[in-house]
């Protein structure tokens, strides 16, 4: 499918976890196309796709905040995190998505992930995916002067937490705040 490469970036950025994106993924598109008859011919299909996978990421994040989860320490591997770096290593072939990772520092990335999930939303759809401010709207149905707001405030917030690595990288002068 067409759109599948960007709704599979996007629920990764939502989910942060690979196994939860795509199962997102997979549930949007089998949801598009049980309903494919309400999509609005001449309507943009991307943001409509979007557009379900946002209001499936809120319904599920509402039902597992609702549920408060437990961990056994029997259940967790001595050498967990050591198989979870061993495995994500070489593991994306996608280039674009190896070119992403390259130029983005994990500072920038980490900036992004920190932010609170409102202004993560908009950000990743409007710098990350390259929507306009109207398709935001329409995507996660919120008015056109929230998502104006809300990427102005995550801009400040982005702003402030990066301010130090922008300094050591000299791309800010240091008393120029």
């Amino acid at each position: 499918m067409v759109h599948t490469d960007a709704l599979l970036r996007t629920a990764l950025r939502m989910t942060k976890n690979e196994g939860d994106s795509e199962d997102l993924v997979q549930e949007t598109l089998l949801k598009a196309y049980r309903f494919f008859d309400r999509f609005e011919r001449g309507s943009n299909i991307k943001a409509w796709l979007f557009k379900i996978m946002t209001n499936i990421f809120i319904n599920n994040y509402r039902q597992k905040s609702r549920k408060p989860s437990g961990v056994s320490y029997e259940e967790i591997d001595d050498n967990f995190l050591y198989h979870q770096l061993e495995g994500s290593i070489g593991k994306s072939a996608d280039p674009e998505e190896i070119l992403f990772s390259k130029l983005m520092d994990s500072d920038v990335r980490k900036a992004i992930d920190e932010l609170p999930e409102d202004f993560r939303s908009v950000v990743v759809l409007a710098f990350l995916e390259g929507f306009s401010y109207e398709e935001i709207a329409e995507i996660t149905d919120i008015q056109l002067g929230t998502v104006k707001s809300r990427l102005h405030r995550a801009r400040k917030l982005l702003q402030r937490s990066l301010w130090d690595y922008a300094v050591q990288r000299g791309i800010m002068a240091e008393g120029s705040k």
